[in-house]
Protein backbone atom coordinates (compact mmCIF):
# COMPACT_ATOMS: atom_id res chain seq x y z
CA UNK A 1 0.00 0.00 0.00
CA UNK A 2 1.02 3.41 -1.09
CA UNK A 3 0.93 6.95 0.51
CA UNK A 4 1.51 10.45 -0.83
CA UNK A 5 4.70 12.36 0.24
CA UNK A 6 6.04 15.66 -0.81
CA UNK A 7 8.64 13.61 -3.05
CA UNK A 8 6.02 11.52 -4.59
CA UNK A 9 4.56 8.22 -3.70
CA UNK A 10 6.17 6.11 -0.86
CA UNK A 11 5.80 2.42 0.28
CA UNK A 12 7.42 -0.17 1.45
CA UNK A 13 8.53 -3.45 -0.31
CA UNK A 14 9.93 -7.06 1.11
CA UNK A 15 13.15 -8.50 -0.43
CA UNK A 16 14.77 -11.38 0.91
CA UNK A 17 12.91 -10.62 3.95
CA UNK A 18 14.70 -7.23 4.28
CA UNK A 19 12.14 -3.98 4.47
CA UNK A 20 12.96 -1.43 1.58
CA UNK A 21 11.17 2.03 1.86
CA UNK A 22 10.41 3.40 -1.80
CA UNK A 23 10.06 7.13 -2.68
CA UNK A 24 9.03 7.30 -6.42
CA UNK A 25 8.50 10.66 -8.69
CA UNK A 26 7.27 10.59 -12.35
CA UNK A 27 8.36 12.82 -14.98
CA UNK A 28 5.59 12.95 -17.57
CA UNK A 29 6.69 10.46 -20.31
CA UNK A 30 9.85 10.04 -18.91
CA UNK A 31 11.79 6.98 -19.78
CA UNK A 32 14.97 7.04 -17.21
CA UNK A 33 14.62 5.74 -14.44
CA UNK A 34 17.24 7.32 -11.46
CA UNK A 35 17.51 5.15 -8.38
CA UNK A 36 19.03 7.07 -5.40
CA UNK A 37 21.40 5.22 -2.31
CA UNK A 38 22.00 6.87 0.79
CA UNK A 39 24.99 6.30 2.80
CA UNK A 40 26.07 4.39 5.76
CA UNK A 41 23.18 5.68 8.73
CA UNK A 42 21.38 7.97 6.25
CA UNK A 43 17.90 7.92 4.70
CA UNK A 44 16.59 9.77 1.61
CA UNK A 45 16.10 12.45 3.37
CA UNK A 46 19.32 14.45 2.36
CA UNK A 47 18.97 13.26 -1.41
CA UNK A 48 15.84 15.42 -1.51
CA UNK A 49 16.52 18.45 -3.26
CA UNK A 50 18.24 16.65 -5.68
CA UNK A 51 15.51 13.57 -5.91
CA UNK A 52 12.90 16.97 -6.94
CA UNK A 53 15.68 18.16 -9.66
CA UNK A 54 15.89 15.17 -11.48
CA UNK A 55 12.06 14.33 -11.05
CA UNK A 56 11.91 17.63 -13.57
CA UNK A 57 12.65 15.38 -16.55
CA UNK A 58 13.18 11.25 -15.06
CA UNK A 59 11.66 9.21 -13.39
CA UNK A 60 13.21 9.19 -9.72
CA UNK A 61 13.09 6.26 -6.96
CA UNK A 62 14.41 7.36 -3.35
CA UNK A 63 15.24 4.14 -1.46
CA UNK A 64 15.71 3.41 2.15
CA UNK A 65 17.38 0.71 3.09
CA UNK A 66 16.67 -2.07 5.55
CA UNK A 67 17.88 -0.87 8.73
CA UNK A 68 18.05 2.94 7.90
CA UNK A 69 16.03 5.58 8.26
CA UNK A 70 13.07 3.94 10.88
CA UNK A 71 12.72 1.27 9.14
CA UNK A 72 13.32 -2.51 10.65
CA UNK A 73 16.68 -3.86 11.24
CA UNK A 74 17.55 -7.23 9.87
CA UNK A 75 17.58 -10.26 12.05
CA UNK A 76 21.49 -10.76 10.91
CA UNK A 77 24.16 -8.73 9.89
CA UNK A 78 23.96 -7.99 5.89
CA UNK A 79 26.70 -7.88 4.10
CA UNK A 80 27.58 -5.65 1.01
CA UNK A 81 26.96 -8.40 -1.47
CA UNK A 82 23.77 -9.67 0.31
CA UNK A 83 22.14 -5.63 0.33
CA UNK A 84 23.51 -5.58 -3.56
CA UNK A 85 21.90 -8.84 -4.72
CA UNK A 86 18.47 -7.62 -2.76
CA UNK A 87 18.97 -4.17 -4.63
CA UNK A 88 19.22 -6.01 -7.64
CA UNK A 89 15.68 -7.58 -7.14
CA UNK A 90 14.08 -4.53 -5.90
CA UNK A 91 14.95 -2.80 -9.46
CA UNK A 92 13.11 -5.22 -11.35
CA UNK A 93 10.29 -4.47 -9.29
CA UNK A 94 10.23 -0.85 -9.59
CA UNK A 95 11.55 -0.88 -13.26
CA UNK A 96 11.09 -3.04 -16.18
CA UNK A 97 14.39 -1.29 -18.03
CA UNK A 98 17.77 -0.87 -16.64
CA UNK A 99 18.19 1.75 -14.31
CA UNK A 100 21.23 4.51 -13.11
CA UNK A 101 22.30 4.08 -9.92
CA UNK A 102 23.24 7.17 -8.01
CA UNK A 103 25.05 5.94 -4.71
CA UNK A 104 26.11 8.47 -1.83
CA UNK A 105 29.05 7.66 0.36
CA UNK A 106 28.49 3.92 1.26
CA UNK A 107 25.63 3.90 -1.10
CA UNK A 108 28.52 3.76 -3.65
CA UNK A 109 29.61 0.62 -2.25
CA UNK A 110 25.77 -0.94 -2.60
CA UNK A 111 26.02 0.70 -5.57
CA UNK A 112 29.02 -1.15 -7.95
CA UNK A 113 28.35 -4.32 -6.16
CA UNK A 114 24.94 -4.23 -7.30
CA UNK A 115 25.87 -3.42 -11.02
CA UNK A 116 28.44 -5.74 -11.22
CA UNK A 117 26.37 -8.66 -9.59
CA UNK A 118 23.66 -7.69 -11.79
CA UNK A 119 24.92 -5.86 -15.06
CA UNK A 120 21.99 -6.54 -16.97
CA UNK A 121 19.70 -4.25 -14.97
CA UNK A 122 21.91 -1.51 -15.13
CA UNK A 123 22.67 1.03 -16.95
CA UNK A 124 25.37 2.95 -15.26
CA UNK A 125 26.83 4.07 -12.00
CA UNK A 126 27.03 7.46 -10.43
CA UNK A 127 29.06 7.55 -7.11
CA UNK A 128 28.92 10.44 -5.46
CA UNK A 129 31.62 11.15 -2.71
CA UNK A 130 32.81 7.28 -2.86
CA UNK A 131 34.32 5.62 0.14
CA UNK A 132 36.47 4.49 1.57
CA UNK A 133 39.37 6.99 0.79
CA UNK A 134 42.45 5.36 1.86
CA UNK A 135 43.47 8.45 3.50
CA UNK A 136 40.88 7.59 6.02
CA UNK A 137 40.77 3.52 6.13
CA UNK A 138 40.14 3.14 9.82
CA UNK A 139 37.06 3.90 12.07
CA UNK A 140 38.93 6.96 13.80
CA UNK A 141 39.46 8.92 10.65
CA UNK A 142 36.40 8.37 8.82
CA UNK A 143 34.76 9.81 12.22
CA UNK A 144 37.77 12.39 11.82
CA UNK A 145 37.09 13.36 8.36
CA UNK A 146 33.21 13.26 8.99
CA UNK A 147 33.79 15.71 11.98
CA UNK A 148 35.55 17.75 9.19
CA UNK A 149 32.98 17.70 6.77
CA UNK A 150 30.22 19.62 9.30
CA UNK A 151 31.98 22.41 9.71
CA UNK A 152 31.66 23.21 5.84
CA UNK A 153 28.03 21.65 5.41
CA UNK A 154 24.98 24.07 6.79
CA UNK A 155 22.97 23.28 10.08
CA UNK A 156 20.30 22.31 8.05
CA UNK A 157 22.40 19.48 6.44
CA UNK A 158 24.09 18.52 9.82
CA UNK A 159 20.63 18.78 11.26
CA UNK A 160 19.35 15.82 8.64
CA UNK A 161 22.65 13.80 9.56
CA UNK A 162 23.01 13.95 12.97
CA UNK A 163 19.15 12.81 13.50
CA UNK A 164 19.18 10.14 11.16
CA UNK A 165 22.70 8.43 12.53
CA UNK A 166 20.24 8.44 15.88
CA UNK A 167 17.15 6.66 14.13
CA UNK A 168 20.33 4.06 12.60
CA UNK A 169 21.28 3.24 16.25
CA UNK A 170 25.00 2.45 16.71
CA UNK A 171 24.81 -1.09 16.63
CA UNK A 172 23.48 -1.39 13.09
CA UNK A 173 26.09 1.45 12.12
CA UNK A 174 29.02 -0.45 13.36
CA UNK A 175 28.07 -3.98 11.94
CA UNK A 176 27.90 -1.67 8.50
CA UNK A 177 30.42 0.35 9.37
CA UNK A 178 33.22 -2.83 9.50
CA UNK A 179 31.81 -3.96 5.96
CA UNK A 180 32.59 -0.49 4.77
CA UNK A 181 35.78 -0.40 5.61
CA UNK A 182 36.54 -3.68 4.25
CA UNK A 183 35.05 -3.29 1.24
CA UNK A 184 37.52 -3.15 -1.65
CA UNK A 185 35.59 -0.27 -4.01
CA UNK A 186 38.77 0.12 -6.08
CA UNK A 187 39.36 -2.98 -6.97
CA UNK A 188 35.41 -3.52 -7.40
CA UNK A 189 35.19 -0.67 -9.94
CA UNK A 190 37.66 -2.42 -11.71
CA UNK A 191 34.91 -5.06 -12.45
CA UNK A 192 32.22 -3.08 -13.68
CA UNK A 193 30.99 -3.65 -17.13
CA UNK A 194 28.79 -0.29 -17.14
CA UNK A 195 29.92 3.42 -17.74
CA UNK A 196 31.13 5.19 -14.25
CA UNK A 197 30.11 8.72 -13.12
CA UNK A 198 32.81 10.02 -10.19
CA UNK A 199 31.51 12.88 -8.33
CA UNK A 200 32.73 15.10 -5.58
CA UNK A 201 32.59 18.41 -3.81
CA UNK A 202 35.91 20.22 -4.33
CA UNK A 203 36.15 20.70 -0.70
CA UNK A 204 35.14 17.18 0.22
CA UNK A 205 37.23 15.90 3.20
CA UNK A 206 36.35 12.20 2.84
CA UNK A 207 36.25 11.59 -0.83
CA UNK A 208 39.50 13.17 -1.79
CA UNK A 209 40.84 14.16 -5.55
CA UNK A 210 43.19 11.45 -5.41
CA UNK A 211 41.69 8.50 -4.55
CA UNK A 212 38.16 9.75 -6.96
CA UNK A 213 40.78 10.11 -9.56
CA UNK A 214 41.85 6.51 -8.47
CA UNK A 215 38.61 5.21 -8.98
CA UNK A 216 38.53 6.40 -12.05
CA UNK A 217 41.71 5.33 -13.43
CA UNK A 218 40.46 1.79 -12.07
CA UNK A 219 37.50 1.38 -14.40
CA UNK A 220 37.06 0.80 -17.49
CA UNK A 221 34.48 3.73 -18.78
CA UNK A 222 34.42 6.27 -16.50
CA UNK A 223 34.48 10.10 -15.78
CA UNK A 224 34.85 12.48 -13.16
CA UNK A 225 33.15 16.12 -12.28
CA UNK A 226 33.96 18.03 -9.02
CA UNK A 227 31.10 20.72 -7.82
CA UNK A 228 33.37 23.63 -6.98
CA UNK A 229 33.26 25.16 -2.99
CA UNK A 230 31.28 22.07 -1.95
CA UNK A 231 31.68 19.28 0.67
CA UNK A 232 30.92 15.63 0.98
CA UNK A 233 26.89 16.15 0.89
CA UNK A 234 26.52 18.26 -2.62
CA UNK A 235 23.85 16.30 -3.65
CA UNK A 236 22.25 18.34 -1.10
CA UNK A 237 24.10 21.75 -1.39
CA UNK A 238 24.24 21.72 -4.86
CA UNK A 239 21.70 19.51 -6.36
CA UNK A 240 21.10 21.56 -10.06
CA UNK A 241 24.81 20.96 -10.52
CA UNK A 242 24.38 17.43 -9.56
CA UNK A 243 21.91 16.50 -11.68
CA UNK A 244 23.23 18.48 -14.69
CA UNK A 245 26.42 16.67 -14.19
CA UNK A 246 24.11 13.25 -14.06
CA UNK A 247 21.88 14.04 -16.64
CA UNK A 248 24.24 14.95 -18.78
CA UNK A 249 27.86 13.81 -17.78
CA UNK A 250 30.56 15.69 -19.37
CA UNK A 251 33.31 12.97 -20.92
CA UNK A 252 36.13 13.13 -18.91
CA UNK A 253 35.82 16.50 -17.55
CA UNK A 254 37.37 18.15 -14.22
CA UNK A 255 36.44 21.23 -12.34
CA UNK A 256 37.03 22.97 -9.18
Amino acid sequence: MSRHTPLGSERTLTVRGMRFRVIESRADDATETIVLIHGIGMSHRYFARLHHVLARSVRVVSLDLPGFGGLPKPGHDITIEEMADAIGELVVAVSSRPVVLVGHSMGVQWAVETAVRHPARIARVVAIGPVVDDAHRSLGAQARALAVDTLGETPATNVIVSSDYVRCGPRWYLRQAAHMLRYPTEDRVGSLTVPLLVLRGAKDPIAGAAWCDRLVSSARDADIVAIPGRHHVVQRSAPDAVADSILEPTPGSRSG
